[in-house]
């Protein structure tokens, strides 16, 4: 598995420099990795619908107990069957949707590989750390590819809309995510689903994974990405944004739900949102004239549906989401492709603006409202029998609030047959009828019918939803396996086109019905929906959330970052003195104080030293200040001597005389005086906080020397001076043999920093040309 996922994210890679030169073709070659996966998906299909569980483990960071683990089963399965079957059908199509001049294509190609790559790590992932690694690497390849054309000021603006909401999801997630397994004490996931922890920090942690999967998925209030990213080429949102990336958070919530729906907070949250979001969202699609954003509240609303399904944690319902998961991927898929085809073919994805198509168009047009009946729930098709099969887990559930949830998804139902009425009436209902709702604005020419290379990749998803709807009992087998992967006490699957005459199937006449009744009473409905213009939306929500953002950051950066390099310098080494010195002084013990010294010379050179220290401080010329920083260095040396160390006092007199001579080279070019533009109390202020400084590195000095319980290292250098360096001189062994890496990467430094200063210093004194004097 680790091999195969690796394979498509190299090739994906090698896909970059080759668009310009193989052109759409490149589609072509990205196309075969994922059917290549696609049949190893399926020759290992048998044993995984029997019960077999493939895994694979390899140390990643054993000292953590961080581990790549892999784990395929039966749910993993048919996520995996989806990201790579339909991810091939979509580079077929983006081989004729795009043209052979367009731009980017290489990378577009790529990077959808890439993300296939990612999507198939968040599926098959048994590590919750690896799990939030592709999940984070789905955000970034699905940002790039919505602003793949980064000429186009939209999309660049909802790529960033994507990214933000996704990673912010994901940052809170993984938050989550370490909180249930410290719980659990550990983060293989089959481990903590197996033997769920509990307690508070549980409970918490389950609702910030809980936003997480609402983000990705683009659950209310976090849908206003999902809509933007239509901005991005139809492929993409085919892809991306109905079949694989928007299913993460689902997939994340049908792993979590069998163990921890019996949790106080999990259900409440998880159905309202769901339910809310199904709603509302299928209301807003009953308002849009663009088909493609018609069909993007569609998927917000039908990901809504699949959340109550797979949130609601009883089996019957989980084995109904996994049915649903596989239809929604096929006809919504399907219908992105159809709509990519007519604004190809007609230039528009405008409703009211599609012309009349012609009897060319007749296989095209029997394949989308199939597609689109599909959608809706009508029988003899794959949605048809996902959604009954959900209204019959509802039916039969036994938790609180059941009986609300199933007449809420109902009215859902009913909202979606109608945008699915709308969507078919948009592309191929009368032109007239359509027309008239816009002044001004009459049919585009008449195109010919699209090629096979259009029709052939949604025409088979298509006929595949309708031979299962026909003969559900083929994806039995496979939904069964899925269900039971993530439910144990499920049983097996019995999808069916005729239970008889039941509750589920009168909902869903009555889902069909309503809708039909609602879309034939559009002209009535119109106003009162488009008083939901005056509700604000989620994308202004977004909008004023980044002004704010932006505001707070601008008054903040014009209070913190006022330019001044002393503020900066004496902020910086306060907090330094003060955070840590708190900590010091707060758990500590305060140790005897050292002698003050032990001979006459060691007053003698302290006064010295404090003498120029203070010199150099209050001195207004330049040079004056270089030399008294140098008596400093100097006085320090006679300390060593004193101290009985000539060696490293002879390294502190080289170093120093060196330091000295670079300063008057570059005070050369330095006016002579220092300006003094402080106020006296600023500069009180500046000695307060030297003082603070200096106060907090001597407590440090004197704890850290008494809290030393190991042998310090310098003992042994001393010991190894002379037998492995060949020097008596110790500090010189240290610098140039035992440390001579640590050395020569201070001399860079050092050299490096000599170099700016003298640069500055030259421009700072750079003579004025003539030219520019006459300019």
């Amino acid at each position: 598995m680790i091999l195969l996922i690796a394979s498509i994210a190299v090739v994906g890679a090698g896909l970059f420099p080759s668009g310009r030169s193989l052109g759409r073709r490149v589609y072509w070659i990205a196309a075969m990795p994922l059917g290549g996966a696609f049949v190893w998906l399926l020759a290992r299909a048998g044993r995984i619908i029997d019960g077999d569980v493939d895994v694979q483990h390899v140390d990643w960071v054993p000292a953590l107990g961080i581990g790549i683990d892999l784990r395929l089963d039966g749910f993993g399965l048919l996520m995996a069957l989806l990201v790579t079957g339909i991810g091939a059908a979509v580079c077929v199509y983006a081989a004729a949707y795009f043209s052979e001049t367009a731009s980017g294509l290489g990378r577009s190609a790529g990077l959808l590989l890439m993300f296939a790559a990612a999507m198939l790590v968040v599926v098959l992932a048994d590590n919750l750390l690896l799990l939030y690694t592709g999940w984070e690497l789905t955000s970034i390849t699905s940002y790039l590819l919505i602003g793949n054309d980064h000429t186009k000021l939209h999309a660049r603006a909802a790529a960033l809309q994507a990214l933000l909401i996704t990673s912010l999801g994901g940052l809170v997630m993984l938050a989550g995510f370490v909180l249930v397994g410290q719980q659990a004490g550990t983060f293989r996931l089959s481990e903590i689903l197996a033997d769920p922890p509990g307690g508070q920090s549980v409970h918490v942690g389950l609702v910030l994974v809980l936003v997480g999967a609402f983000t990705k998925s683009a659950q209310y209030p976090f849908h206003s990405w999902l809509p933007s990213a239509m901005a991005a080429p139809t492929p993409v949102s085919a892809y991306l944004h109905s079949a694989t990336m928007v299913k993460a958070g689902v997939y994340l919530i049908a792993r979590f739900a069998p163990a921890f729906a019996t949790v106080a907070v999990w259900r409440p949250l998880v159905l309202t949102v769901g339910i809310v979001t199904m709603v509302v969202a299928g209301l807003r699609a009953l308002r849009q004239h663009d088909l493609k954003l018609l069909l993007a509240f569609g998927t917000v609303s039908q990901l809504g549906f699949l959340v109550v399904l797979f949130g609601a944690g009883i089996p019957e319902a989980t084995a109904a989401g996994c049915a649903l998961l596989i239809a929604h991927a096929l006809f919504k898929a399907a219908l992105f492709m159809a709509v990519g085809t007519i604004d190809r073919h007609f230039g528009t994805r405008d409703l009211r603006r599609i012309p009349a198509l012609g009897r060319g168009w007749r296989g095209f047009t029997a394949v989308t409202v199939a597609a689109a009946a599909s959608m809706a729930g009508v029988p003899l098709l794959f949605g048809f029998i996902g959604k009954e099969a959900g209204f019959a887990a509802l039916d039969t559930a036994r938790f609180g609030g059941a009986g609300v949830v199933l007449t809420a998804i109902v009215a859902g139902s009913i909202v979606t047959a109608a945008y699915s009425g709308r969507f078919v009436w948009g592309m191929f209902g009368p032109v007239d009828g359509r027309h008239r709702a816009v002044a001004g604005v009459g049919p585009l020419r008449t195109a010919a019918r699209p090629s096979p290379a259009y029709a052939a990749p949604f025409a088979v998803l298509v006929g595949l939803t309708v031979l299962l709807g026909v003969l559900p009992a083929g994806a039995d087998s496979l939904v069964g396996r899925a269900a039971r992967a993530l439910d144990a006490t499920a049983e097996p699957s019995r999808l069916a086109l005729w239970h008889g005459v039941n509750l589920p199937l009168v909902l869903s006449a009555v889902a069909l019905a309503g809708g039909a009744l609602a879309f034939r009473l559009r002209d009535r409905l119109d106003p009162l929906l488009a008083r939901g213009e005056t509700i604000p939306t989620g994308t202004m929500a977004y909008l004023g959330i980044l002004r704010i953002t932006n505001t707070v950051a601008t008054r903040v950066t014009g209070v913190v970052q006022s330019g001044s390099l002393p503020v900066y310098a004496g902020i910086t080494l306060l907090t330094a003195a003060v955070v840590p010195g708190w900590v010091l002084l707060d758990r500590s013990p305060w140790p005897d104080l050292p002698r003050f010294a032990s001979s006459p010379g060691e007053v003698m050179v302290v006064a010295a030293v404090l003498a120029a220290a203070i010199a150099t401080a209050t001195v207004r010329r330049r040079f004056s200040a270089a030399l008294f920083l140098g008596v400093v260095g100097y006085a320090m040396a006679g300390l060593f001597v004193v101290q009985g160390a000539p060696d490293l006092a002879l390294t502190q007199v080289a170093i120093e005389t060196l330091s000295t001579v670079l300063f008057v080279l570059v005070l050369r070019r330095l006016p002579d005086r220092f300006e003094r533009t402080s106020t006296a109390r600023r500069r009180v202020l500046r000695v307060v906080v030297s003082a603070g400084v200096g106060v907090a590195v001597l407590a440090f000095a004197l704890v850290s020397r008494a809290a030393r319980t190991a042998e310090p290292v310098s003992t042994r250098m001393i010991e190894r001076a002379l037998p492995d360096g060949h020097g008596r001189n110790v500090v010189n062994v240290i610098l140039v043999d035992i440390r001579a890496l640590d050395t020569l990467a201070e001399i860079t430094v050092l050299a490096s920093a000599a170099i700016g200063a003298v640069a500055l210093a030259r421009v700072g004194r750079r003579r004025t040309r003539p030219e520019e004097v006459a300019s």
